[in-house]
């Protein structure tokens, strides 16, 4: 219901030169397709203070993914702050990530998606082209 409820502002979006917040990114997922729920706002998925602040938990499926996915979002300030802390993302999903084989990850700076794969490659292509867009970049 949250990303339905956003979308009729992804073509705003589109234009936008800085990084979008997080209703910005759900309204892009809507835009292709990828449902959100159960959003957390401050679940890193692991204990690392540092990443807490700038991150949001939620379920995501669509597309080419029918299963729900437990994703995290790392929202950072800049992209001084993304190429600090990228590392960190990766060491804080050993936490949750219960397969290492198929963990995904998805990077648009500032912004990092990661969650226990496979996903679909419509799924994973659309969060990749979500997150660009947000991001305010063009690839």
């Amino acid at each position: 219901a949250l990303a339905t409820g956003c979308a009729d502002n992804a073509d705003n979006l589109k234009a936008s030169a800085t990084p979008a917040d997080f209703f910005g990114i759900v309204n892009e997922f809507a835009r292709l397709g990828i449902g959100v729920n159960h959003v957390v706002s401050g679940d890193a998925g692991c204990d690392d203070r540092t990443l807490g602040p700038t991150a949001i938990s939620f379920d995501a499926k669509g597309l080419d993914q029918p299963t729900i996915v437990r994703v995290h979002l790392y929202a950072f300030r800049d992209t001084a702050t993304f190429e600090r802390l990228r590392a960190s993302v990766d060491a804080c999903a050993r936490a949750f990530v219960t397969d290492p084989a198929t963990y995904e990850a998805v990077d648009a700076s500032p912004f990092v998606v990661t969650g226990q794969g496979p996903w679909g490659s419509q799924f994973e292509a659309a969060v990749r082209q979500a997150l660009t867009a947000a991001a305010g970049t063009n690839g």
